[in-house]
């Protein structure tokens, strides 16, 4: 069994330490991992070159064996022909085994099958000598195999990324390797091709496929101004991208490089396990020396126990338990990757799988975060009218209203007027001249000594208790309209919360708006625990509140004004993050695509890994609890042994790979 601890979070075995030869292996580790994966992803099984190397072993054994059972073959050249297969089959796990030992002071799970490879020759058992060499190499060859590929698979997200990009230098276009791209390039993406880089489009609009990024089905439409991400796809348009990174650092590098290291960062579950492993290793070891030396020393027949401690010492060899959780954890953080989730290690794809209650913040999470206006109207009876003037008093603004008012102008094809003498009243509104006249655009507290404010006040009441936020539109004497704007409700909403509680979840809304907004929107949508009126001191203690309620609480948000909320709940869970770095960096889990659909995957992924990481160490402690006795009583012998355990490590390993749930 390979110890699969061997790299922290940069890959190498120790990332500290004064010793150059220390520092060297380190370094030397890390790339022989790079280098597994590396082959993995590019060769077949059978190419590989332990089950290779375990193949050619059974073969010269199975010849050897299958020639002696008809003719007698002198043992000058039936050992030696056992030896090739012993070290074809065995030199890797034997290397690493004694690499443990040495330079971790470690005795692992490749000792334990050396001294009983040794015990069998010492014995004259060439023929069980080597049968155990290559059939435990060739198990370790196939679940390392399948643990490199499954840690590599989401490289395969580079080869979407073109390996040229048509970059505009001095007013021609020239061809260059996309890794020579360099934030401030400005390159031009075909129909058809994909992007080398993160860029924002200063030219052009087109529909991009995204999938392989965000993990968005459906096409999105892009023009001048709008973000792009490496690896998607331009559909239609012809478009011109100022480069926002450069092609070493941008989102497709980001989440391969978050999803390799997050494979490295273990859960609760795999740290006991590896801790009991550590000590459970070096106990078997003893026993199986003292299971060889007692007989001797107490006059007994000393060839039958040392026979049953070669045994004892396979079956007791902890791999299916070691590998009971890694390669689910791997399969499922892998998998989820390619799908738009980035979940940041072993801990938090557990954690994912025991939440009881998710708090959603509500701005920009279960709404669009984009106020819009809902209704217009003028005391005086011209809707029209005052869609002008309040349009033409927020032209230029950056305020979200101002910007939801000028886009309800445009939708509705009315003409701003030319205004002059802006002024923004901080804190009320704004106001212009219009017409020669002054018009003022707030708060209806701006307007309370005015004409008319009575009638506009009725009117703003009434949409506020509807959730809706007001503004009131006058000259300097009266109120002559209202507008009411509302954060309109994301589409998958209602449908995500249904198909959570449908998962036996609670769901809670954490927002700062006011209650009667707060409550239009948890009506909607049937949540029925709201808080409202919160400050982000007073989000930590409603989380703190939910997971004394509840249990485990996942928290919701954009990543960044959640930031604390996200912090104190158990998973902090970021929507919308594709090329944000400051946001991949603030959750425990990413979503990628600016949408709530992937989170109910999320969380079942999480409990899929939780369930498969539970039933492969209920199988490995029951298959020791058989194989341990049976070795001890004589049952098994070396050959059946080596059959069994290996046998029970692959069960393993392909029960974990399960964990690759479809995202539906």
């Amino acid at each position: 069994m390979k110890d699969n601890d061997k790299s922290g979070e940069d890959g190498y075995v120790c990332q500290d330490s004064d010793d150059e030869h220390e520092k060297d292996e380190c370094e030397c580790h890390g790339c022989d991992e790079e280098k597994e994966i590396e082959e993995a992803l590019g060769s077949s099984w059978y190419e590989y070159g332990p089950i290779r190397n375990a193949i050619l072993s059974a073969v010269i054994t199975g010849a050897t064996f299958a020639i002696s059972i008809f003719i007698s073959v002198p043992n000058f050249i039936a050992i030696p022909a056992y030896l090739i297969a012993i070290v074809l089959g065995g030199y890797i796990w034997i290397k690493e085994g004694i690499e443990d030992l040495m330079y971790e002071r470690k005795v692992g799970i490749g000792i334990l099958m050396l001294v009983a490879t040794a015990g069998a020759a010492i014995l004259g058992l060439w023929e069980e000598a080597a049968f155990l060499a290559f059939l435990y190499g060739a198990a370790e060859g196939i679940e390392e195999y399948t643990y490199a590929r499954t840690r590599g698979s989401i490289r395969a997200l580079m080869d979407l990324v073109p390996r040229e990009a048509t970059v505009i230098k001095d007013g021609k276009e020239t061809i260059v390797p996309a890794i020579e791209l360099r934030e401030g390039d400005v390159f031009i993406v075909r129909p058809g091709e994909s992007l080398a880089t993160d860029g924002t489009i200063i030219k052009g609009r087109s529909s991009l496929d995204e999938a392989p990024v965000t993990g968005e089905s459906m096409p999105v439409s892009k023009n001048a101004g709008a973000s792009v991400y490496a690896g998607t796809l331009n559909l239609n348009g012809v478009l011109e991208v100022k480069a926002t990174s450069s092609f070493d650092d941008n989102t497709v590098s980001k989440i391969i490089h978050l999803v390799e290291e997050a494979q490295e960062r273990k859960g609760n579950a795999q740290q006991f396990i590896d801790r009991f492993g550590d000590r459970y290793s070096p106990l078997v070891l003893v026993a199986g020396l003292l299971l060889m030396a007692i007989p001797y020393l107490n006059g007994w027949d000393g060839s039958e126990w040392f026979e049953r401690a070669i045994i004892f010492l396979v079956a007791a060899a902890p791999c299916a338990l070691v590998m009971s959780t890694p390669v689910a954890i791997a399969a499922g953080i892998g998998r989820s990757g390619k799908n738009g989730v980035l979940i940041k290690g072993g801990i938090h794809l557990e954690t994912l799988g025991k939440v009881k209650v998710v708090a959603f913040d509500k701005t920009g999470t279960l709404t669009m975060g984009k106020p819009q206006v809902t209704d217009i109207v003028n005391l005086n009876g011209n809707e029209n009218e005052i869609l002008r003037l309040a349009s033409s008093v927020e032209y230029g603004s950056e305020h979200s209203l101002a910007r939801a008012v000028m886009d309800r102008a445009r939708s509705a094809g009315v003409d701003t007027a030319s205004a002059t003498g802006f002024q923004s009243l901080v804190g009320q509104g704004a106001k212009a001249t219009v017409d020669g006249v002054d018009i003022f655009v707030g708060s209806p507290e701006m307007f309370k000594d005015r004409k008319n404010f009575i009638n506009g006040s009725k009117e703003a009441e009434r949409f506020r208790l509807e959730g809706k936020t007001v503004d009131l539109v006058g000259t300097a004497e009266s109120v002559i309209g209202v507008i009411a704007f509302k954060d309109q409700i994301r589409p998958e909403s209602k449908r995500i919360i249904t198909e959570i509680r449908a998962m036996g979840i609670e769901v809670a809304m954490l927002t700062g708006d006011n209650e009667a907004t707060a409550s239009s929107v948890a009506k909607e949508l049937g949540i029925d625990e709201v808080l409202s009126g919160l400050r982000p001191e007073d989000k930590i203690v409603a989380i703190m509140d939910l997971r004394s309620k509840y249990g485990t609480v996942a928290m919701v948000g954009d990543g960044i004004n959640d930031a604390p909320a996200l912090a104190e709940s158990s998973v902090g869970i970021a929507m919308g993050v594709a090329g944000t770095d400051a946001a991949i960096e603030a959750a425990d889990v990413a979503l990628m695509a600016d949408e709530l659909t992937k989170l109910p995957y999320a969380l079942r992924i999480g409990r899929k890994a939780n369930v498969i990481s539970k039933q492969n160490i209920v199988f490995s402690l029951i298959a020791l609890a058989i194989l341990i006795p049976s070795s001890l009583s004589g049952i098994l012998t070396v050959a059946s042994a080596v059959l069994l355990h290996e046998s029970s490590e692959l069960i393993a390993v392909g029960n974990g790979l399960r964990t690759r749930v479809r995202d539906d």
